[in-house]
């Protein structure tokens, strides 16, 4: 396993980390806890040092899950959470005021929740699980994130940025009072090549990765004729044509690429580790099978640049979540 420094925090982690998501078991329809834990302990077996978990992922459910495992592990392993908004809209609306979403209060309670849920005394990284760059130097949640810092409860400060809203967090990163952020990128997603990735190589910055096979369109293995179990969010995201439209998309990009279907989940991983501003990608892992697929990407070479250019003409963008 490669590592790489997570921004001014100096923590060194592994290139590929743990999206926690799949295990709280409510929008991923299907996860066992058994399988779960198995998949979690695999992959520090083989070098993951990087968890990212939620409150809201499953009420707490993944983050107690999470914090077992780090536990027997000795807690040598990075945890990253975050605190939802205290007005539950996801993603931030424009215009509400930061009082109403991350007050200092809600900023503390929700932490100590999270200490309580994953059993630890630290929080390797603390974020906002939605961001508008209209709250810098708006409320106070600021002060709320600095009492947490001294009393050693968090380590560093990040925030997840709104879906699809890659330059949502510009004027925050150019304060320098965030560590890391959070964002969709993939081989659709390129936006935040755009403007955020250069941003954080300039502030140095740390940039976790989520989404990186678009919820599992970009592996290959969603046709037209796929079916998600019921109450699975991905029965929404990939409703009507979609399926078909990934489908169609993702043959293409193989194509270019010159590998077989079976390889696009390494070539997507790999494409978005080959951008030098990229600490981690945390893609969903609540198998054995695809922990053990996934880790081997994490050997420091990303997507050969003469691939990665024939990706660029892919560029799709669209919001699955909520068009």
């Amino acid at each position: 396993m490669n590592y790489r420094t997570l921004g001014k925090t100096g923590l060194k982690v592994s290139e590929v980390g743990y999206g926690a998501w799949g295990i709280g078991k409510t929008a991923w329809i299907g996860a066992s806890d058994e399988e779960s834990l198995r998949a979690l302990n695999r992959s520090i077996e083989l070098g993951l040092n990087f968890i990212d978990t939620a409150i809201g992922y499953g009420d707490g459910h993944s983050e107690k899950l999470v914090g077992q495992v780090v536990r027997d592990h000795g807690g040598k392993i990075h945890v990253a959470t975050k605190i939802p908004p205290k007005n539950y809209q996801w993603p931030a609306r424009a215009g509400v005021p930061a009082e109403e979403t991350f007050p200092a209060e809600h900023v503390i309670a929700s932490t100590e929740q999270s200490l309580r849920n994953l059993g630890l005394d630290t929080i390797d990284v603390q974020q906002f699980h939605v961001w508008s760059d209209e709250w810098v130097g708006k409320g106070d949640w600021l002060e709320g994130v600095r009492k947490l810092k001294e009393q050693g409860k968090i380590r560093y400060f990040g925030v997840s940025i709104n879906d699809y809203q890659p330059n949502n967090a510009i004027e925050l990163i150019k304060t320098g009072l965030v560590d890391t952020v959070q964002v969709i990128y993939n081989m659709f997603e390129q936006s935040p090549e755009d403007e955020l990735l250069p941003a954080c190589l300039k502030h140095n910055v740390g940039v976790i990765v989520r989404v990186a096979l678009d919820e599992g369109g970009l592996t290959g293995r969603i046709t037209p004729e796929t079916t998600f179990d019921e109450g699975d969010f991905r029965n929404n995201y990939f409703r009507g044509d979609r399926k078909k439209e990934v489908y169609e998309r993702v043959q293409k990009i193989a194509s270019d690429l010159e590998i077989g279907i079976e390889d696009m989940p390494e070539a997507a991983l790999r494409y978005v580790l080959s951008h030098p501003a990229v600490s981690t990608v945390i893609p969903g892992m609540r198998s054995v099978r695809n922990v053990e697929r996934n880790m081997q990407v994490g050997d420091g070479k990303g997507l050969p640049a003469d691939k990665a250019a024939k990706v660029k003409p892919h560029r799709w963008l669209r919001d699955f979540y909520r068009d």
